[in-house]
């Protein structure tokens, strides 16, 4: 499981509004909050968490 859809609601950000600060898309977006377990680029991940205001470790915590 994966934080990013309950921190961007605490931020107030819409998918469009996130997508927008980390240079994606909307549709992209969704499915990194939807799909089990996303596999984003290390870049990816460090911009999500830099617009999320979170440390990627608490953003895409490890599952065994």
């Amino acid at each position: 499981m994966n934080h990013i859809k309950p921190s961007r609601e605490r931020a107030g950000l819409t998918l469009q509004q996130l997508a927008d600060q980390v240079g994606s898309s909307k549709s992209y977006m969704w499915t990194l909050e939807n799909k089990p377990n996303p596999t984003p680029t290390v870049q990816m991940g460090i911009k999500l968490a830099k617009a999320l205001g979170m440390p990627v470790e608490q953003l895409f915590p490890e599952t065994d």
